[in-house]
């Protein structure tokens, strides 16, 4: 039986970033169908054509669904899923009092696999099909989340985190054992099918100097792996990491002085940046990652996104689960909008789908491959209902193009919005 397939609905894709210019929407496009076929799209266009380029193909009719790439998640801890939504409390003590006591359990294989698959049918649910995620300083923990997603034909980042002070006893590793573990993961890892690897140093409160000149030179090594970590979280975070690095210029500056800045570098929050951290970051072409729902739940700021990207930084979106509250990328366009209107600067629908799968998608390098539709890209792909509940229904009937009919979900939608989701061109 053929494996092609030709979904039919209001296909989405994007020809450009729709910031910079005068209307958003005009770097979109909307056509009636997209074929696929071998795990890739095979052509996009009227269906008479899809069905031209794919005889025989079974055809899926969405109606006036939109078919848009899956949701790129940039930034995660997956280890973070069972302590989502815990009350109460700021970065530090967040740390303290649930992630770290969470972490020291994901020695055991048997728990890091269970939380992983937990964690890649939800995040799928919500028609996320990418994450960029965090493990612990278990090399087990890093095996369980590859291993998972391997399975399921899904294109996955991830890093065993390197922490070697400020942690409990039995999450520190040393700058040794962080090199010597990350670069056998790596090994074993990075270009496997669709998984790719990402250095991990966690932050620099919790490496020592020694630590991060190791994963600097790691990075040196592999310059083919992303590396990731935090960035100018929180006031009272950038506080600490200036007592415990007094001779450094600002807070990127305890990454860049042992070789972690660079293009391939993913910095979570980047809220409260100094005027030469945004200035470097720019220059060397590195990622800002937003993570609104996190910013607002433990109270960390409002991330500046008209004013950086008029800098031409390069930005991501992602739910920070599970310092983020939600596990669903709509809800994570959410709260980018509401924070975008605090500051001034709301913005577009179409500037919001595309932060969610292109924007992510180039954060990671991965443009070429996913976060929209055109032939040749991966087939990862999310059918959105536009009325998948009363409420929702009846706002979006009165809507006059598909971006008043779009908002409504983005605003309200949840996992019931997700219709069907497909992960190498196959449907999960």
């Amino acid at each position: 039986m053929s494996t092609d397939t030709i979904l039919t609905g209001q296909v989405l894709s994007f020809s450009g970033s729709p910031f910079g210019g005068e209307r958003p929407e005009d770097t979109a496009r909307l056509q009636e169908a997209v074929a696929l076929s071998g795990g890739k799209i095979a052509g996009t266009g009227p269906l008479a054509e899809m069905r031209a380029l794919l005889p025989g193909a079974e055809v899926r009719d969405h109606g006036a669904k939109l078919i848009m790439a899956g949701f790129v998640d940039a930034h995660v801890h997956y280890p973070q899923t069972a302590i989502i939504a815990s009350w109460g409390k700021r970065l530090i003590d967040w740390l303290n009092s649930y992630t770290f006591p969470e972490e020291m359990r994901f020695g055991d294989p048997a728990y890091a696999a269970g939380i992983a698959s937990r964690y890649l049918d939800l995040t799928a649910a919500h028609g996320t099909t990418t994450v960029c995620s965090y493990c612990t300083i278990h090399p087990e923990s890093v095996d369980a989340f590859f291993t998972e997603a391997q399975a399921r034909g899904q294109r996955v980042v991830a890093g065993k985190t390197c922490m070697d002070r400020n942690a409990p006893d039995g999450l520190r590793d040393t700058a040794q054992s962080a090199y010597d573990d990350s670069e056998a993961l790596i090994s074993r890892w990075h270009g496997a099918g669709r998984l790719e690897y990402a250095i991990t140093p966690r932050f620099s409160p919790t490496s020592t100097p020694e630590q991060l000149e190791a994963m600097g030179a790691l990075w040196a090594k592999h310059p083919e792996c992303l590396m990731q970590t935090h960035l100018s979280e929180q006031t009272d975070e950038i506080d600490w990491v200036k007592s415990l690095f007094p001779q450094a210029r600002d807070y990127l500056d305890t990454y860049e002085e042992f070789g972690l800045l660079g293009a391939k570098g993913l910095y979570g929050h980047a809220i409260h940046l100094e005027e030469r951290e945004r200035h470097r970051l720019r220059d060397f072409g590195a990622a800002l990652i937003h993570c609104p729902t996190s910013n607002t739940f433990i109270g960390s700021g409002l991330f500046d996104m008209a004013g950086l990207l008029a800098e031409g930084q390069r930005i991501g979106l992602a739910t920070d689960t599970g310092g983020g509250s939600s596990f669903s990328m709509l809800r994570t366009m959410a709260a980018a909008y509401e924070i975008g209107q605090l500051r001034g600067t709301p913005l577009h629908a179409a500037q919001l789908l595309w932060l969610a799968t292109q924007g992510s998608a180039t954060a990671l390098r991965m443009e070429a491959r996913i976060g929209n539709i055109a032939a040749g890209m991966e087939a990862d792909l999310v059918v959105l209902d536009l009325a998948s509940t009363p409420a929702i229904a009846q706002r979006s009937e009165r809507a006059e193009d598909i971006w008043e009919a779009v908002f409504p979900t983005i605003m309200m939608g949840d996992d019931r919005a997700v219709s069907e989701v497909w992960i190498s061109g196959r449907r999960v």
